[in-house]
């Protein structure tokens, strides 16, 4: 298989994966409120597929970091995420409430292996030279999934069964499964233990130790410390303009519904933007671009806030300008930085993070939208300023023959990344 044909296995398998995980809360809300009548018992199912992922995350982790063949160890994870989407969803309703939520917990369990641990996978696949330009596709596939998977959701519930978006999201993360099966292992695994001492980075350790020292390396590594917490930031600034989404469209667009669709431009945008930064890399330095992306979207939020609907229009655009570039800036980050025997660990911790601080900022946004929306907004704005301003590595864009800023395990980095 020569590289650019697993590249493009490797990001159709990852699109197919997250739009299923994308399909699966919208699923599970519709299923809940199809069978029982209530919201209340879909909104319990989302959240028990969703809190887990705290946990999970770092568990799934380790567990790729130390498997010799970790495409196997990953295909196992979505299978098992989608049996327990499945269980969940189908037996809303039919079994006790107990046991279906129990199922989506455990779904949950594995929801940071879509995400973190797919793309940490990358390094892998991608030919020497080619994993700036490839980090830019694989986060595109997350914004394709975001745009993809609601409107399946709302179509297929509009058209056919409630059951048919989980029925629909168990299917793409199977079929994905055979690809993440296929996915290769790290290359000459053995002797990459000289360079990593020589740096300084940890080893592989069992269990316990192994997860400490992914942390200890998080917090220490002034470019990953500084990413984490920038990220997490702004992921949950953009949870909160999720929740404010359909108040905006109720009380400036004219229309519950016109909310939703303004989302579906900030992912259309996001995915635009990382097309083109796929195709025209900047010269700007990962640490930079994120911090930057961050301050873009402040000021996109700062113009919805005015709530004049040509500006919030403009916000949408802007924003999914900056969130798109920011999260390849974020895997670029990753890549460069983290240890072969620590890179999964440190993506599925971090998407773990970035859930919990969605979802944070929505519950947030959910409180004050009702009673300030432009209150809500500003702090959200003030959220992506402060992830613009938290302090991270000093970096330089290197120059050709330089060598500047060059990490021993971090293959295929093309210039000025």
């Amino acid at each position: 298989m020569t590289k650019r044909y697993a590249v493009r296995w490797f990001l159709a398998g990852g699109a197919l994966a997250r739009t299923g995980d994308e399909l699966a809360g919208p699923a599970l809300l519709l299923a809940g409120f199809a069978v029982t009548g209530s919201p209340a018992t879909g909104a319990l199912l989302l959240a028990a597929l969703t809190v887990p992922a705290v946990l999970g995350g770092p568990l799934v982790g380790v567990l790729l970091d130390r498997a010799p063949r970790p495409g196997r160890l990953l295909a196992a994870a979505l299978l098992l995420y989608a049996l327990g989407l499945g269980l969940a969803a189908f037996g809303a309703g039919r079994a006790p409430v107990a046991v279906t939520l129990a199922c989506a917990a455990a779904a949950g369990l594995f929801a940071p292996a879509l995400a973190g641990g797919w793309s940490a996978q990358l390094p892998h696949v991608a030919a020497p030279g080619g994993l700036p330009a490839a980090t830019a596709r694989d986060a595109a596939t997350f914004h394709l999934a975001s745009l993809a998977g609601p409107a399946l959701a709302a179509s297929l519930a509009a058209w056919t069964l409630p059951s048919a978006p989980a029925t629909l999201a168990v299917t793409l993360i199977l079929l994905a499964a055979p690809v993440a099966c296929r996915l290769p292992g790290p290359a000459g695994r053995a002797r990459t233990s000289a360079p990593l001492a020589r740096t300084g980075a940890p080893v592989a350790r069992p269990g316990v130790a192994a997860l400490r020292a992914g942390l200890a390396l998080t917090a220490r590594n002034p470019a990953l410390r500084g990413a984490t917490v920038t990220s997490v930031l702004s992921c949950a600034a953009q949870g909160m303009l999720a929740a404010c989404a359909v108040p905006l469209g109720e009380r400036v667009l004219g229309g519950a519904a016109r909310g939703v669709a303004l989302l579906a431009v900030v992912a259309g945008a996001a995915l635009l933007a990382n097309a083109v930064l796929a195709r025209y890399p900047l010269r700007a330095t990962p640490g930079a671009l994120l911090r930057w992306t961050a301050f873009l979207q402040g000021a996109a939020l700062l113009l919805a806030a005015t709530c004049h609907p040509v500006l919030v229009l403009v916000a949408a655009l802007l924003a999914g300008a900056g969130e798109g570039p920011q999260l390849t800036a974020l895997f670029a980050v990753r890549h460069r930085e983290a240890p072969a025997r620590l890179r999964a660990q440190l993506f599925t911790t971090g998407a773990s993070l970035k859930t919990t601080g969605y979802a944070a900022g929505a519950a947030l946004a959910g409180q004050l939208s009702g009673v300030a929306l432009p209150a809500a907004l500003l702090a959200a704005a003030g959220l992506h300023l402060l992830a613009g301003a938290v302090p991270g590595e000093r970096e330089r864009v290197s120059r050709p023959g330089s060598g500047a800023g060059r990490v021993p395990d971090a293959p295929g980095r093309g210039r000025g990344w």
